[in-house]
């Protein structure tokens, strides 16, 4: 059922990364998420950004300590990855800085909330994330983020979920930072 309501807010737009044959990070799909009417919510919209359906039970509903306080230790994966468990994160890019190209054993969702962005994936393709709410869904794949801007910062979430290592023809990707 279509919700009626005219709506003010622009199309959430979905970027998602892969790698090629030749295990090239590349940028699989860069789409805008239209928002459908809500049948039980009057005057909601939704999108589904993305979905994984292989496992995760936490039981985090049941613990009581802070779970922003908890430490990653986990070198392997750049200590931004939980090897059985998830990591919210918010990361703030001053205006015109870049970071190194870098690549985790995770699936990450990537929101924009405040300021742009660009993704540089490994084939050196570069995609403007400019409005609040443009995600990127990264699987696994080499890249870096640039904040674009001469005078504003940028802020994003992520979502990082423990994930084995993209496998492309045969050879595990794993993580990586290059200065």
């Amino acid at each position: 059922m279509s919700n009626p309501l005219p709506t003010f807010l622009p199309d959430l737009r979905r970027i998602v990364t892969a790698h090629n044959a030749q295990g090239v990070a590349v940028v699989q799909s860069d789409i805008s998420l239209h928002p459908e009417g809500m049948e039980d919510v009057k005057g909601a919209r939704g999108s589904s950004i993305w979905v994984t359906t292989d496992a995760i039970p936490t039981n985090d509903n049941n613990a009581v300590d802070d779970g922003g306080k908890r430490k990653i230790d986990n070198p392997e994966n750049l200590n931004l990855v939980h090897p059985a468990g998830t990591n919210l994160r918010s990361t703030d890019l001053a205006p015109g800085a870049i970071t190194p190209m870098h690549r985790t054993s995770s699936l990450d969702y990537n929101i924009l909330v405040s300021g742009e962005l660009i993704l540089i994936t490994e084939d050196g393709k570069e995609k403007h994330l400019k409005n609040p709410g443009d995600t990127v869904v990264q699987k696994g794949t080499l890249h870096a983020w640039r904040n674009p801007s001469s005078k504003n910062w940028a802020r994003w979430l992520s979502i990082l979920i423990a994930a084995e290592p993209a496998v492309v023809n045969g050879e595990q990707l794993n993580p990586e930072f290059r200065l």
